[in-house]
């Protein structure tokens, strides 16, 4: 091997091979070898080119470089979110929409108990003992404001009344403390009694027109002459006291009122020398109490014992001017009553 030639010592040089061992003296067949030979270096040539072109791509489209398709790709990136929602604002969203729900609730339930206290239904509280045992103190009631219109009122109806007349001794006012305004929106939509006015509560013993007498031979109560037997009476007290006997007829509108414990009920009875002379303008008549609502061991439907009114005779309805005054008989008019108002 000429010594100007690399080559690895120990190996055989490699044989060149000799133009006559290629080709034949043919130029054309020469030709063809040279052809063929320039055709694959184009090749070559070509795919080092398109390596090129494809790392050049990459270098310019980034981590994005693997689409070979980078129109596409710009259509798939216009349409993604700009972020994805995390936890906290979901958590955020679903607490805002569980608020909205509450307070939709709240004012739908505010809405419907001004409606039920302004023409159903009102709550009230008992503060004394006078109507023991059928009401305690404490108790707290629900009154019918449809009574007596368009309902009826009935003899043995407990009513809720107003004082028109100042049958109780006048209250000092209360002092207005910092949530005074919670307590008063409250009993604006009848979530807790009212307290802005004064109320009693007695139960309808004469209706326009009875004469209510006390007492009879046996101390019992009179209406239009028949005796009443009265269950809801506080144990051991008596109808009336006989040592106060009274007779009167109850004024045209008008009503005679008296409490269940009749020891401890300042009613018709405690007023006769006042200038109403103990009789209650219906006009003055909030409703009849129809529920003991709390507390609810006492829970209750409050009745009016019609059994014991049943047989008592119709009443003659009576001019305001006729009205008898205590302790004389009234005169009787010939116009019948059946003791309900329409």
């Amino acid at each position: 091997m000429p010594q100007n030639t690399p080559g690895i010592p120990g190996e055989p040089e490699p044989r060149r091979p000799k133009m006559d061992d290629a080709v034949t003296d043919d130029s054309g067949t020469d030709d063809a070898f040279n052809g063929a030979d320039s055709g694959a270096g184009k090749r070559a040539d070509n795919a080092a080119d398109g390596r090129r072109a494809v790392g050049s791509e990459r270098h310019s489209h980034g981590t994005h470089s693997a689409s070979p398709h980078p129109a596409v790709h710009g259509a798939h990136s216009a349409a993604a979110p700009d972020h994805e929602e995390t936890t906290g604002e979901r958590l955020r969203r679903s607490a805002l929409g569980w608020l909205k729900e509450v307070g939709t609730i709240i004012v739908i339930a505010l809405v419907l108990s001004f409606l039920i206290k302004t023409f159903l239904f009102r709550a009230y509280w008992i503060p004394s003992g006078s109507m023991e045992n059928t009401l305690e103190e404490n108790d707290r009631i629900f009154v019918n404001l449809l009574v007596p219109r368009p309902f009826a009122l009935e003899r043995g109806d407990v009513v809720v009344f107003k004082d028109s007349q100042q049958w109780l001794p006048p209250t000092a006012p209360q002092a207005q403390g910092p949530l005074s305004w919670v307590k008063d929106s409250l009993m604006f939509v009848g979530l807790v009694p009212d307290e802005s006015q004064q109320h009693l509560v007695k139960r309808v013993i004469g209706m326009p027109g009875d004469r209510v007498v006390c007492c009879d031979a046996g101390g019992k109560l009179t209406v239009n002459g028949q005796p009443l037997t009265e269950p809801y009476l506080y144990p051991g007290a008596p109808p009336a006291d006989p040592s106060r006997p009274f007779d009167v007829t109850v004024p045209a509108n008008e009503l005679w009122v008296m409490g269940d414990h009749r020891n401890n009920s300042a009613d018709s009875r405690a007023h006769m020398d006042t200038p109403g002379k103990g009789f209650v303008p219906i006009s003055d008549v909030e409703g009849r109490a129809t529920v003991i609502a709390w507390p609810f061991n006492r829970l209750a439907i409050l009745g009016n014992y019609p059994d014991v009114f049943r047989d008592i005779p119709a009443a003659a309805a009576v001019p305001v001017a006729a009205a008898a005054p205590a302790s004389a008989a009234a005169p009787e008019a010939s116009v019948p009553s059946s003791g309900r108002l329409p």
